[in-house]
This record gives C-alpha cells, sequence and structure tokens, in this order.
C-alpha cells in the first residue's frame, strides 16, 4: 500500500519519492526511533500550543474537525494534524487555519529525512516529526492533533503535557498491529476489544484529562485502568459528562453545567456523538476559554470530508447529473453500521454502490451490513494500493444478498455503465482511498 500523493511542486515530489521508500521496519514497534529523531531536533514537542490529542478507532477524524471549528469560532488560530490525505499530502499538516505550502512541507520533510538516514525511519515517524516541527515554529493559539494507529505506541504519543486527551468510539480495525501478543498487555485472544482499549487509551498522560466515550463495561474498566495508571483524571460519558441527542439538538451537561447545543450539518445521526465528545474536551480542559456561542457555530460550521459527503457538480456526477452522489470513506463495520443507519432514514432510493476496500478490511462484514439498502453493487479496484480482488467483493455481494452485482475497471467505469435513471442514489464507498481518487476526478479538491 502507498500512503502518498503526487505534488506539482518538484522539491515535495522528491521528499514524497523518499517518503515512498519508508515502511513500518519488520519487527519494530515503539517509540525509540520518533523519540530520538525529536531530540536530534531540540525536542520541539515539547514546546507547542496547547494541544488536544483525539485517539478512537471511528470518528477522531470528526472529532478533530469539531475540535478546530469551535476554536476558530472562538477567534483562536489553531494548527491541525490528520490523516490520511485523500488527494494532496498537505491536508495532513494545516497550519494556523491553513493547509502545509509546498515549500514549507518540503523544507520539513527534507529536515527530518536528511537527519534521520542511520536511524532507518518509518514513514509515520519522519511526518510525525516534521508535523511537531512546524507546529513548534509557527505561533498558534492551539494543536489538534489526530492519532494515526493505536495510540500508546502511535508516533504522536510522545507528548508529556497535551491540554486535553481523547478516545472516541472504539472497534476492531488494524488487527495485525494492535492484536499482536505483547508481554503486559491484555490477551487479544481472551477479549479483542478490550485490547483495542487499552492501546487506544495508552494516550493518557499524568495529570492531563482523559476524556472518552461510554463503553461495555469490561472495555470501559480498561480505559479507566489505563487512565488511573497514567495518573490521568478520567471523565467518561453518562458517567462525567452527558449528551441527549434529539431531532432538537444536543442536550450536553456536565460539572459546570448544562448546553443546549445544535445538531451537526455533517450528515449522520453519529455525527452528534462526535461533536459532543469535542465539547465534552473543550469543557474539561483549562488552557484556552470558548463561549458556549463559539461551541454552537463550531458544532454546524464543521465540515469533513468523504464522510458521508454529498458531491457537487463535476466530472463524476456529470455521469447521472440527476442524481445524488454520496461518498463516504468508512471501511470498518461500526463504519458501515453508520453508513447503513444513514442510508435507512436519509437517502433517496433507489441506492446503485460502487465499492472498493483494502485488502486487509473486513469486507464480508462491510458488506453484509450495507447491502440490505443497495439496489446494485459494482466492484472496482484502488489504483496503486493492495486492494481486496473484484471477484471477492462481488461474490461477497451476491451472499448478502444484493440483487446486482457486477465488476469493473475503474469507478469512472462502473458509474458510466449504471442504469440511466433520473431516480435514487449514487454511492461511491469503502476506502479513503478509494475517496480521494473519486474527490481528485470531480475537481472536490480539499482545502
Amino acid at each position: 500500500m502507498k500512503d502518498f500523493a503526487a505534488s506539482s511542486d518538484a522539491f515535495v515530489q522528491a521528499q514524497l519519492d523518499r517518503l515512498a521508500a519508508l515502511s513500518l521496519p519488520q519487527g519494530r514497534i515503539g517509540l525509540d526511533v520518533v523519540k530520538e529523531l525529536l531530540a536530534r531536533l531540540g525536542n520541539p514537542q515539547l514546546d507547542l500550543p496547547p494541544v488536544f490529542h483525539v485517539a478512537g478507532t471511528n470518528g477522531k477524524g470528526s472529532t478533530c474537525a469539531y475540535l478546530r471549528a469551535i476554536l476558530e469560532a472562538q477567534g483562536l488560530t489553531v494548527h491541525n494534524a490528520t490523516k490520511p490525505h485523500l488527494v494532496r499530502y498537505n491536508e495532513r499538516i494545516r497550519i494556523a487555519g491553513r493547509l502545509i505550502e509546498d515549500r514549507l512541507l518540503g523544507e520539513l520533510l527534507a529536515e527530518v529525512l536528511d537527519i534521520s538516514e542511520d536511524l532507518g525511519p518509518s514513514f509515520f515517524e519522519v511526518t510525525t516529526v516534521a508535523t511537531f516541527l512546524a507546529f513548534h515554529r509557527i505561533p498558534a493559539d492551539a494543536c489538534v492533533i489526530e492519532v494515526g494507529l493505536g495510540g500508546r505506541l502511535d508516533a504522536t504519543n510522545v507528548m508529556e503535557k497535551p491540554a486535553v486527551c481523547a478516545v472516541n468510539t472504539l472497534g476492531v480495525d488494524h488487527e495485525a498491529f494492535l492484536l499482536n501478543d505483547e508481554p503486559g498487555a491484555p490477551d487479544p485472544k481472551a477479549n479483542p476489544m478490550v485490547r483495542i482499549a487499552f492501546e487506544k487509551a495508552g494516550i493518557a498522560r499524568e495529570g492531563v484529562p482523559l476524556v472518552t466515550q461510554s463503553y461495555a463495561p469490561d472495555v470501559a474498566a480498561q480505559v479507566s485502568l489505563s487512565a488511573e495508571t497514567a495518573g490521568a483524571p478520567h471523565a467518561m460519558r453518562g458517567r462525567d459528562w452527558f449528551a441527549d441527542i434529539s431531532d432538537s439538538g444536543i442536550a450536553y451537561r456536565d460539572y459546570l453545567g448544562e448546553l443546549a447545543l445544535p445538531l451537526p450539518t455533517m450528515p449522520g445521526a453519529h455525527q452528534a456523538d462526535n461533536a459532543a465528545l469535542a465539547v465534552a474536551m473543550i469543557r474539561h480542559q483549562s488552557a484556552v476559554t470558548v463561549s458556549e456561542e463559539a461551541l454552537a457555530e463550531g458544532i454546524r460550521s464543521a465540515y469533513w470530508p468523504a464522510r458521508l459527503q454529498k458531491l457537487g457538480s463535476g466530472p463524476v456526477t456529470d455521469t447521472h447529473p440527476q442524481r445524488l452522489f454520496l461518498l463516504d470513506g468508512g471501511h470498518n463495520p461500526d463504519a458501515a453500521e453508520a453508513l447503513a443507519t444513514f442510508l435507512s432514514h436519509k437517502v433517496e432510493q433507489p441506492v446503485d454502490a460502487v465499492v472498493a476496500m483494502m485488502a486487509v478490511k473486513d469486507a464480508r462484514r462491510f458488506i453484509q451490513i450495507v447491502a440490505p439498502h443497495l439496489a446494485s453493487l459494482t466492484a472496482v479496484p484502488i489504483p496503486g494500493s493492495d486492494h481486496a480482488p473484484l471477484d471477492t467483493l462481488a461474490e461477497l455481494a451476491r451472499e448478502a444478498g444484493v440483487a446486482k452485482v457486477s465488476t469493473a475497471e475503474s469507478f469512472m467505469g462502473a458509474l458510466n455503465a449504471l442504469p440511466a435513471t433520473k431516480e435514487g442514489t449514487v454511492l461511491i464507498f469503502g476506502s479513503l482511498y478509494l475517496a480521494g481518487k473519486v474527490l481528485a476526478e470531480n475537481g472536490d479538491l480539499p482545502d
């Protein structure tokens, strides 16, 4: 799998090519290399604006989007680090509200790559260090940083004193990395979700509030244990903060009092939960002050591409100009549940779907969940990636009861072969990598 983007800037492309040669060194997972890299650069991660650090299996990117929107509604400047990118690598690093410029991106990547050759770093270690350098050198009022893989051993987990940490919803994903046997960690065979909780809650820091959603009792117990072990005050939904969601809005309450907040404009019932977690993070930290008005405005204005995104006019949607095009990059069973809920309540029928998935994902379960809401499904590849075989996806769709199933050599080929009807929805789903290709083809560049 290649987790990179091309750049029209020759210098940036040269650094991206150097990144493309890096991978996760076999047999080495840990924080030693990223810590050594940071030490060589003066430990920039120890001198950042107040950091909001967000982990979780699903929803962490959206939660970061709400945090950024809320803080900016307060008039604050915000650095933002998210992953993966969809179209351009620059999307991973937002400097004081704007995507990082090519010149600065190229210089930062080159600086880190040049001093790291003897360490054999991974792609994620280099990019995380470059991000910390940018956030250290350029002033801002706050930083919002999304955890990449897991939490405990994620390259971002080197900050000593964030303003607040959070864990969003938990589910099984990235099993090869998070469910391996390791001394001292919960046995993944006994209860995979408890092990996932252990990894995600590993971002807890002494004296730093850890704000979380609510979980099943055994999972909640592990999150609380991780917080207690780290010495982190733990604020759990349903115990320390509450968010009752209805058609009229979010009724939020905690030790500071009650708030009546609007529903998000981002589609999907789950987005209200993501917004509520962002509000709880704001309310359980003391580094920045945010008004109730800014909380409401941020919830309304937040935007996060490729998450139940309605595509605008462009070459992709022009294939069927009278139909709604919906793009979603979710790729695990929990994301499929959120997508299925949305399809059952909010989407015009029939739904003709185009799907691609990475080979490592649980395609069977994902398609089983979404299939009852689909009139047809066409499986397509993800160029340049280790994607699931098209025939496998097609067979899984047939087994799940989709009436019309086919394959195509590209998503545009799949769209052009769909029935020429003026009714219903075209759903493109299953992979953020596919989503990036679609956005690029349609001219919807995330900014």
